[in-house]
């Protein structure tokens, strides 16, 4: 006969680290101690606090340590799959980086950020290298339309390494959707230059810490921000009324195709994945935040019924 546990009967510490593991479960990926403290939702909180309600829950079998790491699954294979992925993820930073040098030398471009699972040290050998772009103010399109133009004609249009899906400019760096997802995404961004953007841009999202407010931001730069001789002469050519249009134009042609070829999306989910101003481009057309915060969901009600306890609404 089985027996359950009453409801509610899980510290808000407990809580806190299932909500975490839960999060993390939705890409299978299972956490170190270091991992669920910096990821720890709610509030701050010291690792030997996390380390002593870690014991309390295996100990119940509510969740599960597999060598150094933490799950909600008692499955071998998921940590074989992490580790595989991480010492790929290390193999391919250094093409990252290359390729944000790359990036980097584009017109207009003034920040490269690696973004997606690279950013957190994981990638498996079907995932992309995804760049999140910080550009001048009223030249944003130019600069993306080059780089798109620079990946379809000379890397044959693969996104592999240089997968180039979010770019806002200098002048807005406020992300408008608040919630874990992007907040966990702003901050494990990790900035390849050694310029003072990524730092307001950070700023400019302190709210990004109510969500995960042990989370320390990434100083470890790897680049020098420098420009080029054909940098500086194209952004010469173009601050001008030809660059102005240039620039109107490529953002009118770019949001034209987008609505002919996802016209399938209602008008929030389009406004979501594909957000189109002067000052961004959002290009997620699998609505990846969206699905993401829907398996959270889910994850949460299956786990409450599995074990009998509730991780929401315990204020």
């Amino acid at each position: 006969m089985n027996i359950t546990k009453p409801q509610n009967s899980l510290s808000k510490t407990q809580i806190s680290i299932i909500k975490t593991l839960i999060y993390f479960d939705v890409f299978s990926y299972p956490l170190t101690i270091e991992q669920i403290h910096h990821f720890f939702q709610d509030c701050k909180i010291e690792e030997s606090i996390i380390d002593q309600s870690l014991n309390g829950l295996c100990e119940n079998n509510i969740i599960y340590k597999i060598g150094n790491f933490y799950s909600i699954h008692n499955n071998q294979e998921l940590v074989n799959k992490r580790i595989i992925g991480n010492k790929y993820a290390e193999k391919v930073t250094k093409k990252a980086l290359k390729n944000a040098r790359l990036i980097g030398s584009f017109p207009y471009v003034r920040e490269v950020c690696i973004s997606g699972s690279l950013s957190k040290g994981y990638l498996d050998e079907s995932g992309d290298v995804d760049f999140f772009i910080i550009t001048k103010s009223e030249r944003l399109w130019i600069a993306r339309t080059l780089l798109i133009f620079y990946k379809k004609i000379f890397l044959l249009n693969s996104h592999k390494y240089f997968c180039v899906n979010y770019f806002i400019d200098e002048n807005n760096l406020e992300i408008p959707d608040k919630n874990l997802f992007t907040a966990t995404e702003i901050l494990t961004l990790i900035p390849t230059f050694h310029s003072n953007l990524y730092h307001q841009f950070i700023a400019k999202n302190t709210w990004a810490f109510e969500f995960l407010p042990n989370k320390k931001t990434d100083n470890n730069i790897n680049i020098l921000y420098k420009t080029n001789v054909l940098k500086s002469f194209s952004e010469k050519l173009l601050d001008s009324k030809l660059g102005e249009k240039l620039d109107g134009l490529f953002m009118k042609l770019t949001i034209k195709k987008w609505k002919k070829k996802f016209s399938y999306m209602q008008s929030a989910q389009f406004e979501l994945a594909m957000r189109s101003r002067k000052y961004v481009s959002k290009h997620h057309p699998q609505s990846f935040q969206e699905k993401v915060l829907d398996k959270i969901t889910d994850k949460i009600n299956e786990f409450e019924n599995k074990h009998q306890v509730k991780l929401t609404n315990n204020d």
